[in-house]
């Protein structure tokens, strides 16, 4: 009898474990040339409108392709200004931001979240006269105050207003010194990591990389933390003196390998690795995919985006 209800007990604990938490609705997956697919990824809880979105390189087209494939319900109008309730901006290129700036006359007043190098760019950058004009509540004058940046400290979880959702925002290195961060976003007592570029540790000369592995490491070991989404932007041909801050297939098993020393291999196994940012020049985000598949030592789970197609999460 006790046998079996332990047996019991362990098929709930892990049913639990694999309960959906997060959908993840791609507005976006290339990191660069097709202005009409970069970098955007809503996250939400299941069943629930409320969309915090990570990185906006493309918004407007993303959510009138994700309405015609019916991940999202409504008119691109009310996604825009009622569903999407903030912004997470990793980093201040512009296949992560355009499509936040272009939509910004159409857009409700809400949230920015971003560690402060990035709003000092969009302060002093885009949110200029010169270039557009000042949607936010901080910097040039006229301030419209449309958005209200909320600044990301380094391992401080803070709250994202009107979603089920905390924050908190980590510094990755992105050809050194240019910064980009990661954000950790919570549900409850669930996680989803993502990354916004980066590049690896041993290119960089950079720890940062590790920094967050360390961090995440307990939270795979007790499977709170099952997706990261995480940049692969070159196929392994790349040489190492051309990456600009990016990952390439070997790279990306090489800093996950890291992860796996400070989690063990069996806690690793099935992670969700959503890839974005592929680079879609001729023939890479197929090659990159099958790099992935063909060297996947560590037994993850990749999952490759598609613009509009809805990704259920545990």
């Amino acid at each position: 009898m006790k046998k079996t209800a332990v047996s019991l007990l362990a098929l709930l604990l892990n049913i639990v474990c694999q309960a959906q938490n997060f959908d993840v609705i791609p507005l976006g997956i290339y990191g660069g040339e097709q202005e009409d697919n970069l970098s955007a990824y809503l996250v939400g809880a299941p069943k629930d409108n409320a969309f915090l979105c990570l990185d906006a390189g493309t918004v407007n087209t993303g959510i009138r392709k994700a309405i015609q494939l019916k991940s999202l319900e409504g008119s691109a109008e009310t996604v825009l200004k009622d569903q999407i309730k903030g912004y997470f901006v990793s980093h201040g290129h512009l296949d992560h931001l355009s499509g936040l700036i272009i939509n910004s006359p159409a857009d409700s007043k809400k949230d920015i979240f971003a560690i402060a190098p990035v709003i000092q760019i969009l302060q002093n950058h885009y949110f200029i006269t010169d270039t557009w004009i000042n949607f936010a509540d901080q910097g040039q004058k006229p301030i419209l105050g449309k958005y209200h940046y909320n600044e990301l400290q380094e391992g401080a979880e803070i709250p994202a207003p009107k979603t089920p959702f905390f924050i908190t925002g980590y510094e990755l290195s992105h050809v050194t010194p240019y910064k980009s961060s990661a954000a950790l976003v919570r549900r409850n007592e669930h996680y989803l990591l993502y990354l916004g570029d980066t590049g690896a540790d041993r290119i960089e000369k950079s720890d940062r990389l590790d920094h967050l592995w360390n961090t995440i490491a307990p939270l795979v070991k007790k499977r709170k933390l099952n997706t990261i989404l995480i940049e692969v932007s070159f196929p392994n041909s790349q040489p190492e003196h051309l990456l600009f801050g990016h990952l390439t297939p070997n790279l990306l098993v090489e800093e996950l390998s890291k992860l796996k020393e400070k989690t063990g291999q069996n806690n690793l196994e099935g992670l969700n690795i959503v890839v974005t940012h592929r680079k879609p020049t001729g023939d890479n985000p197929e090659l990159i995919k099958k790099e992935l598949l063909k060297n996947n030592p560590l037994n993850v789970n990749y999952i490759f985006p598609e613009q509009g197609k809805k990704i259920s999460l545990p």
